[in-house]
């Protein structure tokens, strides 16, 4: 099957995609975006997290067919051409990355809540990054980067 999709805002087209094939699959290994990663594959770690119009989603659980005709942002999509987006900016400066794996959906996870809500509070924070497990950071870099996005993205 012939997948047409949206991504990061260019119109992109995927062949011989088979019925069980993920979004995130189609991502990685179709379109050449390997920022997305591949953990749990069970929507359990939020490492594949993508915004699927405009609502963040765990691109594993995703079927690639359900993404016809649709827009996909990932995680290289939202940074301006050349530069970082404000919250890639704050996991950078917070010293928020380690091994580096769950740092995309974080990043993707920490925008839409930064975007929804320009103060979170650190119980929204919390739960905005619930969906996301890490294994290196023991998250209070992570909290930290998330209240520095949010500062920079008032300014």
């Amino acid at each position: 099957m012939r997948v047409n999709v949206t991504v990061n805002g260019e119109q992109r087209r995927a062949d011989d995609v088979w019925e069980g094939e993920s979004l995130l699959f189609v991502l990685r290994e179709r379109l050449g975006l390997p920022g997305s990663k591949n953990a749990c594959e069970q929507g359990e770690c939020g490492s594949c997290t993508v915004y699927l119009d405009g609502v963040p989603v765990c691109s594993c659980l995703v079927a690639a067919g359900q993404a016809q005709d649709r827009e996909v942002r990932t995680v290289e999509g939202l940074a301006p051409a050349g530069g970082l987006d404000p919250v890639q900016e704050a996991f950078v400066e917070a010293g928020a990355v380690q091994c580096g794996f769950c740092t995309p959906g974080l990043v993707v996870a920490a925008h839409d809540l930064v975007e929804r809500v320009p103060e979170p509070s650190d119980p929204e924070i919390r739960e905005a990054l619930a969906g996301n497990l890490c294994r290196c950071t023991g998250y209070e870099k992570i909290l930290d980067a998330v209240r520095l996005a949010a500062r920079k993205a008032r300014r």
